[in-house]
């Protein structure tokens, strides 16, 4: 659904089979870019899920885990993932209680935007 969604954003982007093709066609694209500001900074909750991407850039975690690490409700975190994933920025492997959550593609190719948000919302406390 996501790519669905970029590729009427920007109808001019050839289609990919592979993922990680068309995250490559999206490096630096204006439409992520935008993407990236609503999900950690123009949403309420943006930057827990800021909080969040930055974890997993260090480990890759559970649900569980990233609550204590955080100092987050488990409900809140589980809410947070799911936003995460609806978006893109997170990917996971396993399943119930053994999910573990990683950055996804798309994310590291726009890491670097990420970053930049990252350092403009943390400039502004």
């Amino acid at each position: 659904m996501f790519l669905y969604f970029l590729l009427l954003l920007n109808p001019k982007i050839p289609f990919s089979s592979e993922l990680e093709d068309f995250s490559l066609l999206m490096a630096n694209d204006p439409d992520v870019k935008r993407l990236l500001w609503f999900v950690f900074a123009a949403s309420r909750g943006g930057l827990n899920r800021l909080k969040i991407i930055s974890k997993l850039k260090e480990n890759p975690l559970n649900t569980n885990q990233l609550a204590k690490e955080l100092g987050l409700d488990y409900k809140a975190i589980q809410h947070h993932i799911k936003v995460l994933e609806k978006n893109n920025m997170i990917t996971k492997v396993g399943e119930k209680y053994g999910i573990i959550f990683f950055i996804s593609t798309f994310l590291e190719v726009n890491m670097e935007t990420f970053e930049e948000i990252e350092r403009k919302l943390d400039k502004s406390k």
